[in-house]
């Protein structure tokens, strides 16, 4: 069975965890952790494994995590300490890994391998929500820090057969990131360029898709909306992988006066 591919937003740092008691994340969260709580019910199938492409890690060519993804790490500042305790303790899957540098290494593109590191926020504080009970391996995707959206969307239609062997491929990020614009006077810039980009991404014709969302920064407000565009990098991996299959928009709403997107294909 053919798994679809996605693109969720991850929030703001642990924004879902910030209660050291374990309650309920700030009222203007709980509609995305809905969303993300409620993503693996969805699919057609479980997963077996993840491949997950954060906004938060780059290298100059795409590489592939082989480490066990632990100790996390805590790549946001200023939250409260307990947030830098957090744990999510999915084993790791070194055959994923191996198996994306394969395809991408058969598509022509040079790909790197790294043990070192952990998993940085953009993958375990939405995975938390998603897998709670950490019992999916999870490999991780480096974007290439050359920032190319047609790279990155060659880079999904190269990992596009791991949807035919149970791996579910997520690209993390955010549809709108500009930290420095946020409140009400943010709304009506956020929603034009929302709508823009939602127009874009589902487009019925996969070829014009490609073509529209690749050249994403001649869309209203693109550059408000992302003055450097590596959370919208992990749209361009989900669209690629996705091919062919329709795409759709599964996930609206607002937070810190930001319109925010998740989107599907398959």
């Amino acid at each position: 069975m053919t798994l679809p591919t996605l693109f969720i937003p991850h929030g703001g740092g642990p924004c879902f965890f910030m209660d050291p008691a374990g309650g309920p994340p700030e009222p203007m969260w709980r509609p995305m952790q809905a969303y993300l709580a409620g993503l693996i019910a969805t699919l057609p199938e479980r997963p077996r494994a993840i491949l997950c492409v954060s906004g938060h890690w780059e290298e100059g060519d795409a590489t592939v995590h082989l480490g066990t993804g632990q100790p996390l790490l805590y790549d946001y500042y200023g939250f409260p300490e307990h947030t830098y305790h957090l744990r999510w303790d999915a084993p790791a899957a070194p055959d994923v890994a191996m198996r994306a540098r394969a395809l991408l290494s058969g598509a022509g593109m040079a790909v790197g391998e790294e043990r070192a590191r952990g998993w940085d926020h953009g993958v375990f504080v939405p995975m938390k929500v998603m897998v709670p009970d950490a019992d999916i391996p999870l490999a991780q995707l480096s974007l290439r820090s050359d920032l190319d959206p047609a790279g990155h969307v060659a880079i999904g239609r190269a990992l596009a057969p791991l949807r035919d062997e149970g791996v579910l491929i997520v690209g993390s990020g955010m549809s709108f990131h500009n930290l420095r614009a946020r409140g009400p006077a943010i709304t009506p810039i956020a929603d034009e360029w929302d709508a823009a980009l939602t127009a874009a991404v589902t487009d019925p014709d996969p070829a014009r898709r490609a073509a529209r969302v690749i050249a994403w920064d001649s869309l209203p407000h693109a550059r408000v909306a992302h003055p450097r565009e590596e959370h919208l990098l992990p749209l361009m991996v989900a669209l690629g992988a996705g091919g062919e299959d329709g795409a759709a928009r599964d996930y609206h709403d607002h937070v810190i006066g930001w319109a925010v997107s998740g989107y599907r294909f398959g």
